[in-house]
């Protein structure tokens, strides 16, 4: 009795030394409740608002972590609680944590998803930055995910082994479908196979023991049952988010591959158009300097053919000869 009564006061002493960092880790995940700083949510239409948004995220999901750190420590201490009002703390602090960390994860669930809001008139590489650091957070995410799950499944088997430990102790010749019931009781089917143990066992006061110890294993058990289950709902949520972000990455690819097509496209045809335009213009002084010639050479036709018909000096040699020739008409008058 005296060492039980020393091993239940040092395990007091360090539930009273460990509370206010529990506690402190609760407070904190309360105030997760209130993801803005200032109460009000970032712009995501901005590249600045964008990026304060995904800093509070990754802050959100940093008091996630520390979170399950925390319940994983607290799951350790019930299944070592060796006083029953150690044993009601620890699962008082369990609950509240675990209800906060539950709010947390679905407020980070909803932001990422709202990081996804389409927003129109951004250029071609701020879009590529948001995708990028939209599945850097989503990643982040999924992994905390994966953590508490491991943490949850980790201690739910623990809890099993331990609600064995306790039947057996009650009724050591129980049969493997005898443990199994009571193991995987989650409605309380199983109190009349523990109870009927009780009053045939000849250790009543450690049977009794054993049946509160495993009442208390199947609460923790469907808590965590509980927390898997919307575990399994975030992962169903984040693998979705991802195909939708797939199927709009994909699509605004697509939609670049179009107007990088329909670019190369427009620029062949102001290359052809170029070309004929420059093409007309070189015809253009071609005929221009054709008719410059044509009209020159019709100019030098016609000036030959005058000076042809109309030699130099013609005139003058007719009006000799008209002078000569009157003097001997009068000499022969």
């Amino acid at each position: 009795m005296t060492r039980d009564r020393l091993a239940a006061h040092r395990a007091q002493r360090q539930v009273q030394g460990a509370g206010a960092i529990e506690m402190q880790s609760v407070s904190q995940a309360r105030s997760s409740d209130r993801p803005y700083a200032n109460g009000e949510p970032n712009d995501i239409s901005t590249m600045s608002g964008f990026y304060a948004e995904v800093t509070s995220i990754q802050e959100a999901i940093s008091q996630f972590n520390a979170n399950i750190a925390t319940i994983s420590d607290l799951h350790a201490r019930s299944l070592n609680a060796l006083s029953e009002q150690e044993s009601e703390s620890n699962a008082s602090r369990l609950a509240e944590l675990t209800n906060a960390t539950r709010t947390l994860s679905n407020e980070i669930s909803r932001r990422i998803k709202a990081l996804q809001t389409p927003v129109s008139g951004i250029s071609r590489n701020d879009a590529e930055i948001r995708k990028n650091r939209i599945t850097l957070v989503h990643g982040k995410f999924v992994e905390a995910l994966q953590r508490y799950q491991t943490v949850e499944q980790q201690y739910r088997q623990r809890y099993r082994d331990r609600v064995e430990r306790q039947f057996k102790i009650v009724k050591p010749e129980a049969t493997p479908e005898e443990v199994s019931a009571v193991v995987n009781d989650t409605e309380g089917s199983a109190n009349g196979i523990f109870l009927q143990a009780i009053s045939s066992s000849n250790r009543y006061g450690e049977s009794r023991q054993a049946y509160r110890e495993v009442q208390e294993r199947h609460q923790d058990i469907q808590r965590i049952e509980h927390t898997l289950a919307e575990l399994a709902q975030l992962f169903n949520d984040m693998a979705t988010l991802i195909e939708q972000q797939q199927e709009k990455v994909d699509n605004i690819e697509t939609r670049a591959a179009e107007v990088n097509t329909d670019t190369k496209r427009g620029t062949e045809q102001v290359g052809i158009a170029v070309g004929h335009a420059r093409s007309a213009r070189r015809k253009r002084w071609i005929c221009f300097w054709l008719t410059v010639v044509i009209i020159l050479a019709a100019v030098g036709i016609g000036v030959g053919v005058y000076f042809s018909q109309h030699p130099p000096g013609s005139s003058s040699s007719s009006s000799s000869s008209s002078t000569t020739a009157s003097p001997s008409a009068t000499t022969t008058a």
